[in-house]
């Protein structure tokens, strides 16, 4: 992990979570878009039901690890933190990252451009034509939406590659869903000729309109995960039925045998 800027980070179950604020989290990533030429920096956003799958999932835990920045997105990681004595207390969401680097873009008037690979080509007119409106000096230089399937072909990887490459962007946003997005970017990133890439997976649709993202009341109180599972349980079930509260145990676990080593 690297970067101009200090990088402050907390040990969860072996990934290094960054100890950060949204405005510390988005500063760090404009640093990349002043210094990186084109290297392609990535976050993820951890939450316990990324972190239970990628410790199941060697290709997700590398595309983890693998990036420049890991945001504590989920309550759980903030719990996580606080049974082992550590420092973080906010959650950083995908929506925080993408509303928060693109106000501050637009206000700068950079010319930093944007990519949107994901989704359907409907959701993508959609975020191109508000891009358009809510952050005039943010050219979006292109999308793509891929193929939908699990895995894609070298055929597809080349195809979303080049698309990408000849459009130049400087922000590359993905949203694919974990762990998709986040291995696809780890896959490719050698390839790839932008500054920033940002997997966001919902945001996707939660800016275009959708689908409706919980309310602010919720988002507050770190619920926000509880609305959309009552939405969605048989979707959701898994995540919080059974990966919550195995990364709960795991983080017990962990500070048990600290505290006995």
């Amino acid at each position: 992990m690297g970067s101009d800027k200090q990088i402050i980070t907390e040990n969860i179950l072996g990934y290094p979570v960054i100890i950060a604020n949204v405005a510390d989290a988005v500063s760090i990533t404009c640093s990349w878009l002043e210094t990186s030429q084109k290297k392609c920096s990535y976050f993820v956003c951890a939450n316990p039901h990324s972190l239970e799958l990628a410790h199941a999932d060697l290709a997700f835990d590398q595309a983890i690890k693998g990036a420049s920045l890991i945001i504590p997105d989920g309550i759980g990681i903030s719990i996580a933190s606080k049974i082992s004595g550590g420092q973080i207390r906010g959650r950083i969401t995908g929506s925080d990252m993408f509303y928060q680097l693109s106000a501050q873009l637009n206000r700068q008037n950079s010319g930093k451009s944007y990519f949107f690979l994901g989704s359907s080509n409907h959701v993508l007119a959609k975020l191109k034509s508000l891009m358009s409106q809510d952050y005039p000096n943010i050219p979006v230089v292109g999308t793509y939406s891929p193929p939908f399937k699990d895995k894609f072909t070298n055929e597809d990887n080349h195809q979303m590659v080049e698309a990408i490459n000849r459009a130049n962007p400087d922000v590359l946003w993905v949203g694919m869903t974990a762990p998709k997005q986040e291995k696809w970017i780890f896959q490719n990133k050698e390839k790839l000729n932008v500054s920033v890439v940002g997997p966001i997976g919902a945001v996707f649709d939660f800016y275009s309109g959708t689908v409706k993202r919980p309310g602010i009341f919720f988002q507050r109180l770190g619920l926000e995960w509880l609305t959309r599972f009552v939405k969605e349980p048989r979707r959701l079930w898994q995540r919080n039925m059974v990966s919550n509260p195995r990364f709960i145990l795991r983080v017990l676990a962990s500070r048990y045998n600290n505290q006995q080593a």
